[in-house]
């Protein structure tokens, strides 16, 4: 039998895949082009053309010990370095090859940094409606989530909530941004005001406190917005990304973390880090993804048929009737519920075939999230169904 901790990581990770597998059941029973599936975050902006080239290339004229052998648990040094460097040339930082660590994705990253953080009972606080899976990651450690309520205007941070959350115990907090399941991007307002709390906390209790970044998203925005980069605002930050999103390859699980000069106790968390990257079981990040994206660090993500798509979403939900905060980033729309289920929300759109994830997975029951990483042709065709589902719950 599966121990209890499974079980209820099973239950508490089902709704999304579940609504994934109704999915595929009513394709089979509809056709796929009948039914629009609204439920994962996969790209469906292919990876530049380049990508293929590189990765033959690499394969062809490099040494086997050079492409699949093992190196050091941080990954390639040269591969760290050039992407250090073009960190810096972004946003005007000064990291170098100690402040990258390669890691399987995001996902990784995440986990890797909890690892090497986290005592027992300490606290990773979250802002509401935030990834799901967190709530695993820190229960991995034997540490607890806390959530702070959404503030559902416009779904910034609830920063006055925020500070009611500190404790003595709080080791992390993460932020998302651009957001999943929202697509809202954190203002400069935000990050800077949150920075401030965060100090101010550090000082009252006597702690360090440890922002995460989490931003597998960061180039996926529209209309020029502008994307705090967090470690220039707080000290005490790790940025985990992954090139799942900006590149499309999230089956290829290869992504970073990079740990500043200026976090608490710095050296001991590189050394962390590293040592959590094999004890893990990763042992290391994907030898020839490694590099493969040190070769595509000046390529562009295409954001053109996402932004396509968020305009065709948005404006048609708005004329049906929907209400939703217009996405600056990422590919996912957050409605508000006509009716106050979500969950029962999400089983009625199954009958005018969408599959939609119910809010209550992100921690913010009474909204759905729409994944709009789908063909715009797909995106035209739902339209009309969800007309026919705001007009049969009203």
């Amino acid at each position: 039998m599966i121990s209890k901790k499974m079980k209820e990581s099973i239950e508490n990770s089902s709704m999304i895949r579940a609504m994934f597998e109704d999915g595929k059941k009513m394709k089979e029973l509809y056709g796929a082009e009948n039914v629009y599936d609204f439920s994962l975050g996969n790209p469906n902006t292919p990876p530049p053309r380049e990508i293929n080239q590189i990765i033959l290339d690499i394969l062809q004229n490099e040494k086997p010990t050079f492409i699949h052998g093992y190196m050091n648990n941080a990954g390639y040094e040269d591969v760290r370095s050039a992407i250090a460097e073009s960190i810096n040339k972004k946003f005007n930082t000064n990291f170098a090859v100690q402040n990258i660590l390669m890691t399987t994705g995001a996902a990784g990253g995440l986990n890797v940094i909890l690892k090497t953080l986290m005592d027992p009972e300490d606290e990773v606080v979250v802002f509401a409606p935030f990834f799901s899976e967190y709530r695993a990651y820190a229960e991995n450690y034997g540490g607890r989530l806390v959530v702070v309520p959404p503030d559902t205007a416009d779904f910034q941070p609830n920063l006055e909530k925020f500070k009611e959350k500190l404790t003595n115990r709080t080791k992390a907090v993460i932020v998302n941004s651009p957001n999943n399941p929202t697509g809202v991007v954190y203002s400069e307002e935000t990050v800077t005001k949150l920075a401030e709390i965060l100090r101010e906390a550090q000082k009252e209790f006597h702690t360090d406190i440890y922002l995460i970044a989490d931003e597998p998203y960061r180039e996926l925005v529209y209309d020029g917005v502008f994307v705090p980069y967090i470690p220039q605002y707080y000290e005490n930050t790790i940025v985990a990304y992954s090139y799942s999103k900006s590149l499309s390859l999230p089956g290829e699980r290869i992504g970073y973390l990079v740990i500043p000069d200026e976090v608490a106790d710095f050296e001991a968390v590189v050394s962390g880090a590293g040592t959590a990257n094999r004890i893990l079981g990763f042992v290391n990040a994907p030898s020839l993804m490694q590099r493969v994206v040190a070769k595509c660090l000046d390529m562009e993500a295409d954001t053109d048929g996402y932004n396509k798509n968020r305009e065709a979403l948005y404006q048609g939900l708005i004329e049906a009737g929907y209400e939703c905060v217009k996405p600056q980033g990422a590919f996912y729309l957050f409605v508000k519920s006509p009716i106050e289920s979500d969950k029962e929300f999400c089983q009625m759109a199954k009958q005018h075939q969408l599959i939609l994830v119910p809010g209550s997975a992100f921690g913010c029951p009474g909204y759905v999230r729409i994944a709009y990483c789908v063909s715009y042709d797909a995106i035209m065709a739902a339209l009309p169904k969800f007309k026919e589902l705001l007009l049969e719950v009203r």
